[in-house]
């Protein structure tokens, strides 16, 4: 490079795209966040009712250069959903990427465990991400294509004990992911589930201590997971490069469940 030609700062890959990431205020989702931005992308920072953290998460975003817009809405509520997505599009003008990452993990024992608490859990997790998908799918169209990454579980895949609605709900993801890669592939949106198994890190109040899962105990590569990891296969399926994959759930569990 000759003196008189300045040094270009490279293309980031999500340049321009937009991304809506519910629950976005802690571990998984806050570390996708960042993630998507340092590639480019603006960010929508949903949270239900942890206004401060989601601030705090934009603020973190806008420091490193990024763009951000704080969403409360309760992803079960319909039209909080369709209002989050006309306020992102009248922010920023398009919608590229929804990461459907908003859970509750709560327990209980099966034969104890209310309607109302099953309800709950699978309104979140799995009605939640219908909602998102149906609100974020006619922009991403309209765009010219986009990403969807629903974030399952690795209990869906193993079982679990006292979470019976939670390993249901994230078992549900996996079909709509199926489903809707098959659906739009026609559009250019593809859709894909990251499945995380035990991850390190500080949990919500809601989460409770982590029940046991049947089977290996400890990951064979010695250690839990961070949520950065996770995002880091976010970020891929979010990506140019990452046009070819579809309708996948992605395992991220150290050797803890071989699917």
């Amino acid at each position: 490079m000759s003196p008189e030609q300045p040094e270009r700062r490279p293309e980031r890959p999500l340049d321009g795209q937009v991304a809506l990431i519910t629950g976005a205020v802690r571990r998984i989702g806050r570390a996708t966040a960042l993630a998507l931005s340092e590639d480019g992308a603006a960010i929508v920072v949903n949270c239900r009712s942890a206004v401060g953290e989601a601030r705090a998460v934009a603020a973190e975003i806008e420091a490193r250069g990024g763009r951000a817009l704080v969403q409360v809405a309760d992803v079960t509520d319909e039209a909080a959903v369709a209002a989050m997505a006309e306020a992102t599009l009248a922010a920023f003008g398009r919608i590229d990427i929804l990461v459907n990452n908003a859970a509750v993990r709560r327990q209980a024992k099966f034969t104890e465990m209310t309607l109302q608490d099953w309800r709950e859990i699978n309104a979140v997790i799995l009605d939640g991400a219908f909602l998102c998908a149906r609100a974020c799918l006619p922009p991403m169209i309209a765009g010219g294509g986009g990403s969807i990454v629903n974030i399952g579980g690795m209990t869906a895949h193993t079982g679990v004990h006292y979470r019976a609605h939670v390993a249901t709900a994230k078992a549900g993801l996996v079909g709509l992911t199926r489903a809707l890669a098959v659906e739009f592939a026609a559009d250019r949106v593809t859709v894909n589930c990251v499945v995380p198994g035990k991850i390190g890190g500080e949990r919500s109040g809601s989460s409770g201590a982590a029940p046991p899962t049947p089977g290996a105990e400890r990951p064979l590569v010695g250690r839990m997971g961070t949520p950065e990891e996770v995002a880091e296969m976010v970020r891929y399926l979010c990506r140019p490069a990452a046009r070819y994959i579809t309708g996948q759930s992605i395992h991220l569990n150290g050797g803890l469940y071989l699917g």
